[in-house]
């Protein structure tokens, strides 16, 4: 019997028209447009003025149905990955079940913050693979300015809003769409990378607002040693599991999180820096968008092809990261 696969059938993102630069930056808090660069990769990144995250996901989708030529009604299953949802219930993926239209699905939130669409994506594939679900919407959005805290210069630099959403779909071919995934995450890195305020542990109060524990805190360092470890390895990993090589990849599709750390990961699994998808110089890390992002870019851009191998990778918050291979269907 033949196994059934998990297809990425269509992509679409949406990023919002205003542009932050880092000359826009070095007015707002003492840091240098060379070394935001140097550290980071990143010139500018996007920030949504009006609305919320679901309004980043709507435009996205639309494109996503479009580019495949089919209707909102026909979706089966909304993913849609954030930390930053509209609110905290009902969950975003019912609110943009309700904007697009798609009457017929049901729809949930997935939280693992920059892992978030690596982790959607494989629950997605999931849904397909039991022949459950025809149609799964994996969305990926967020809008890190309603958590940035703008006077601190340690994460204000590093994030973005943006929106991208995948079409999951079976595939008749065995050979081609989701063939491995690995996932991980590590409850200990809690400690250096976490919002703290708004949920039970600490309700809004007029102490969470004075002590900004509504706004993303980061300790830079740390997070940043483990996650270069941690995407390099879950790279690696999966090439081993499917005897893979360097030779073998066509692309990188890694989290925009920082260049030295995609370098890294590249590095590890033996790439050029030709086949690493990069744009986080334009829109800086806009968490579970990154990797929807990267595909929908490149694919408008005709730059990926029918039966091309995809690795997708993420680290992010929780600690949590992974990795997904993917043969490119359509």
């Amino acid at each position: 019997m033949k196994k059934l696969r998990a297809a990425i059938t269509s992509v679409g993102h949406y990023v919002p028209e205003k542009i932050l630069s880092n000359a826009e930056l070095e007015k707002m808090v003492e840091t240098n447009d060379e070394w935001i660069r140097t550290r980071t990769g990143i010139s500018e990144r996007r920030v949504l003025e009006n609305g919320a995250t679901s309004d980043l996901a709507v435009p996205a989708v639309q494109m996503c149905l479009k580019n495949r030529g089919i209707s909102p009604e026909e979706i089966d299953v909304i993913i849609f990955a954030t930390v930053t949802p509209d609110m905290f219930f009902p969950a975003t993926a019912c609110v943009l079940q309700e904007k697009i239209g798609a009457k017929k699905a049901f729809g949930f939130d997935v939280s693992a913050a920059c892992s978030g669409f690596v982790y959607a994506i494989t629950l997605g594939t999931q849904f397909i693979e039991t022949g459950a679900y025809k149609k799964v919407l994996v969305v990926g959005a967020d809008k890190m300015s309603a958590i940035v805290d703008y006077t601190d210069r340690n994460t204000c630099i590093l994030f973005g809003d943006a929106g991208g959403a995948v079409l999951l779909e079976p595939s008749e071919d065995e050979s081609l769409g989701i063939l491995d995934h690995r996932l991980y995450s590590d409850g200990t890195g809690g400690d250096f990378l976490y919002m703290k305020g708004g949920g039970s542990l600490n309700p809004p109060s007029h102490a969470t607002v004075d002590n900004k524990l509504h706004y993303i805190y980061q300790d830079g360092k740390a997070v940043f040693k483990v996650a270069v470890v941690g995407m390099a390895d879950v790279s690696a990993e999966i090439m081993e599991r499917n005897n893979l090589k360097g030779e073998d990849i066509d692309w990188l599709v890694p989290h925009q999180a920082n260049l030295r750390i995609i370098d890294a990961t590249a590095n590890r699994m033996g790439l050029d820096k030709s086949k690493v998808m990069i744009n986080i110089n334009k829109y800086g890390n806009t968490t579970a968008a990154t990797i929807p992002l990267c595909l929908s870019e490149w694919w408008h851009a005709g730059k990926i092809k029918k039966g091309q191998n995809l690795v997708l990778a993420s680290f992010g918050a929780g600690y949590t990261w992974g990795a997904v291979l993917v043969k490119w269907a359509y």
